[in-house]
């Protein structure tokens, strides 16, 4: 018997952008308040280059690390490993 759908059809939807082929829906969130012209410029890049603001980031810090002096850069590979701390401010009603 054949099987139902031929491999050449492809599924819908978007295939998978990240990193190793990862849903980027499922990357964690940030948020940044940049300056007006560096965003501008982070825009034109990602026109420009045809990638995603998110690549031109994770480049961008890539770099930053490889320039960084050997013991800067171990540092934060092991701050890096660790589990992060989140901060979170509970606001206490005064009495």
């Amino acid at each position: 018997m054949r099987n139902a759908r031929p491999r050449d059809v492809r599924r819908p939807g978007r295939p998978p952008a990240g990193e190793q082929g990862e849903r980027v829906k499922d990357y964690p969130q940030v948020s940044v308040r940049l300056p007006r012209d560096v965003r501008d410029k982070l825009i034109a890049l990602s026109r420009i280059r045809k990638q995603p603001q998110w690549r031109l980031i994770v480049d961008s810090v890539a770099c930053y690390l490889r320039d960084l002096p050997d013991d800067e850069r171990r540092k934060v590979e092991v701050a890096a490993e660790r589990p992060a701390r989140t901060t979170r401010r509970v606001s206490r009603a005064k009495a």
